[in-house]
């Protein structure tokens, strides 16, 4: 047995068209086959290591998962781009999602902009009136010291364009705007936004270079960070006397992304069922019914304080010690030996709550073939 050739991992940056397109247009990576231990036992020592990895490959990129957070957000977010329909004399509204780290942000944003590219090369085609490429969506991710100058620059670099480290702030710009404009693109996504300060002078000019792209661009802009609000980019960096003032909090629609819950019935099932959706996609030899959703719930509850993120992290890395020990199955003991991200501080006051029955994360009664919920289309 051999890893398939699209068994290993895909090396793309979602920064360039290249690799967005990739990202947009790969297929399906194909689904290891289920092997019990007599399965294991009769593969050669090179047909274990192959197929070995395409498990850690195949358990690494598990997901995306339709949860009821991407739902809703994709809901509003399909209200928001498609009811930018004006013409280009009209400036278009953005959205933003802001939310704590480990939530998801990013997926949710860009799983909605994969759907969205795809429709409209269905319905458009793959070029345009003019005969260019259309490039329905475009994505750049911020830096710490991002500026006017390098935003244009990470713009034009994205669409491959010559010269994209040449010239000035405005120079660039147009040569974007041109861009888009001969690309027919119509969402523009920039993850890391919280990178801008405001406060700072530099801040402040991308800030206000936004509401330009805004005015220029006939794009739905779609910002993603972490305090968002909090660090004042919706005020622009305006005192408190004069955020009345501040554009941006006109025009940008926030949304959010809220982590799993289990204080009420329908937050337990939710739990229940993302559970389930992990739980049959895990490629274990002694993996089983109820594995996850049942025999961890609370546990995995404990170790991610109901953030996806660390929930995932947990999973997946819990999936490779199994595989690499050969123990082949999630446990509490085999779990306890990974190391997960900051969720651990509440680890214990949680864990004391479920194991005084103060608090649980099963649902009061279970129907016999609950769903799991769906993977994101």
């Amino acid at each position: 047995m051999t890893a398939p050739p699209d068994g290993g991992e895909r090396a793309y940056s979602l920064s360039t068209k290249q690799g967005w397109t990739t990202f947009v247009t790969a297929p399906d990576r194909p689904r290891p086959e289920a092997l019990d231990r007599a399965g294991l036992a009769a593969l050669s020592a090179t047909a274990r290591a192959d197929y070995d990895e395409q498990r850690t490959v195949w358990h690494a990129n598990l997901g995306p998962i339709r949860t009821p957070q991407m739902r809703a957000v994709h809901d509003d977010l399909d209200d928001i781009v498609e009811a930018n329909r004006q013409d280009g004399d009209k400036v278009k509204g953005a959205a933003v999602i802001d939310a704590f780290p480990g939530l998801g942000k990013s997926t949710v944003a860009q799983t909605f902009a994969r759907g969205f590219h795809q429709r409209q090369l269905a319905r458009y085609g793959p070029t345009t009136t003019g005969g260019h490429e259309r490039v329905p969506v475009a994505h750049v991710c911020l830096t710490s010291s991002t500026t006017k100058r390098t935003f244009n620059t990470m713009l034009c670099r994205f669409f491959h364009l010559p010269g994209s480290e040449r010239g000035n702030a405005e120079h660039l710009g147009h040569k974007a705007a041109d861009a888009v404009l001969a690309c027919d693109t119509r969402l523009i996504v920039i993850d890391d936004v919280h990178f801008l300060d405001p406060r700072r002078a530099d801040g402040r000019d991308v800030a206000n270079h936004f509401k330009y792209l805004a005015n220029t661009f006939p794009v739905t802009f779609l910002y993603v960070g972490v305090g968002i609000i909090r660090r004042g980019l919706l005020a622009e960096g305006l005192g408190p006397s004069e955020e009345e003032l501040a554009q941006n909090g006109r025009r940008w629609t926030t949304l959010s992304v809220d982590p799993f819950e289990i204080e009420t019935e329908p937050g337990r099932r939710t739990w229940r069922r993302l559970l389930l959706a992990i739980e049959k996609n895990l490629i274990l030899a002694e993996g089983h019914p109820g594995m996850v959703a049942d025999e961890l719930s609370d546990y995995l509850f404990a170790r991610s304080t109901g953030h996806f993120a660390s929930l995932m992290t947990l999973i997946v890395r819990g999936c490779r010690r199994a595989v690499r020990t050969g123990q082949e199955r999630l446990t509490p003991a085999l779990l306890d030996q990974v190391r997960n991200d900051a969720a651990e501080a509440a680890r214990q006051e949680l864990h004391a709550a479920f194991t005084h029955r103060r608090l649980t994360s099963r649902p009061a009664s279970t129907p016999r073939a609950e769903p799991a919920l769906p993977a994101a289309g």
